[in-house]
C-alpha cells in the first residue's frame, strides 16, 4: 500500500507526515509538494518526494501514479482559485485509479455560511462524483489560528473580538493531523464524514481558559465587526485580508463554527487534547 500526502511541507501536512510515519515505514509514504527542494528532509528519511502543483493538472498525473490511498490538504488562496484547484487533485486521482481518498473539509460544510465553504463544498461533490471512496475530514477551527490573539493577550492587550457568543470547536492542529493519519492507515473509513470538532467554546471561555494557563485574568473586548476591522488595520494587517478576518468573526458570531461532535475520539481513539493542556503547549512554543 502506498500512501500520498498533498502540501507536506505545509503547517498541517508536515504533522500528518510526521503522524504517519510513527505508524508506516517511509517507503510505503510518498508526499506531493510544489518545491521538492523543501522537502529534502523527507527524502533523506526514505519518503518518496514527487513534484505536484494543483495549478498545474498535469504534474499531478505523475504525482498520484501508483497511490493507493491520498490524503488531499486543501489549499490555500481566495475561494475562485481554491476550487478549481481542489477539482484539479480530484481529477488527476480519478485519472491516476486512486482507491481512496480522504479531504480536509470545513465543519458541516456542505450547510455551512462560513464564507470559506464554497471550495470545500465543491470539492467534496467533485469527489463524491468519482465513485472513489473517501472521508471528508471535517476540520472545525485550528487553535493555532488564534496565535495573534494568544501573543497578544500574553502580552498584557485584551482579546478582542466581534464573535459575540458564536461557538467554536477548537483544536490543535496535531490533533487534526493524527486523526488524518488515522484514517488514512485504519480500516473502515470509505464513504465517511466525520465532524472533527473539539468542545465548544466561546470567546470568553477561550481567553478564560487561556487566563488560567497564564495565572492572569484576560479581558475580553466585544467590538462591532467595523471596529474589529479598525483594529485589525491597527496591528498591521494587509487591507485585503482585513474582509477575510471580519468575515470569520461574522460566520462564527452566526454558529457555523458550532457543531458538536465525538467523531475525534472516534477516530483518535482517545479524547482531543484537553483546551487547558493544547493552550499551555502553544503558550510553551511562543515563550
Amino acid at each position: 500500500m502506498k500512501i500520498l500526502v498533498t502540501g507536506a511541507t505545509g503547517k498541517l501536512g508536515t504533522k500528518v507526515v510526521e503522524s504517519l510515519l510513527k505508524t508506516i515505514p517511509a517507503s510505503q509514504l510518498a508526499v506531493s509538494v510544489r518545491h521538492p527542494e523543501k522537502a529534502e528532509g523527507l527524502r533523506s528519511r526514505g519518503v518518496e518526494v514527487r513534484q505536484g502543483d494543483f495549478d498545474h493538472p498535469e504534474t499531478l498525473d505523475k504525482a498520484f501514479a501508483g497511490i493507493d490511498r491520498l490524503l488531499i490538504i486543501s489549499a490555500d488562496g481566495d475561494n475562485e482559485t481554491r476550487i478549481i484547484q481542489h477539482t484539479n487533485a480530484v481529477q488527476a486521482a480519478e485519472r491516476a485509479g486512486v482507491k481512496f481518498i480522504a479531504y480536509t473539509s470545513l465543519a458541516n460544510a456542505t450547510d455551512s455560511t462560513n464564507l470559506m465553504a464554497p471550495p470545500h463544498v465543491a470539492a467534496e461533490a467533485a469527489i463524491i462524483k468519482t465513485d472513489i471512496p473517501y472521508s471528508f475530514l471535517r476540520n472545525n477551527w485550528y487553535l493555532e489560528n488564534e496565535i495573534g490573539s494568544i501573543q497578544g493577550a500574553m502580552a498584557g492587550a485584551p482579546w478582542v473580538t466581534s464573535a459575540g457568543v458564536g461557538k467554536v470547536g477548537w483544536a490543535l492542529q496535531q490533533d487534526y493531523a493524527d486523526a488524518a493519519a488515522a484514517v488514512l492507515t485504519g480500516n473502515g473509513h470509505e464513504n465517511t464524514v466525520y465532524e472533527l470538532s473539539g468542545p465548544l467554546l466561546t470567546q470568553e471561555e477561550l481567553a478564560s481558559a487561556l487566563g488560567a494557563v497564564l495565572g492572569k485574568e484576560i479581558p475580553v473586548q466585544q467590538v462591532g465587526d467595523e471596529k474589529y476591522a479598525e483594529i485589525m488595520k491597527g496591528f498591521g494587517l494587509p487591507d485585503f485580508v482585513i474582509p477575510i478576518v471580519v468575515g470569520i468573526q461574522d460566520s462564527i458570531r452566526n454558529g457555523s463554527l458550532e457543531v458538536e461532535s465525538n467523531d475525534f475520539e472516534k477516530v483518535l481513539g482517545r479524547p482531543v487534547t484537553p483546551i487547558k493542556e493544547a493552550l499551555s503547549q502553544m503558550v510553551q512554543a511562543i515563550s
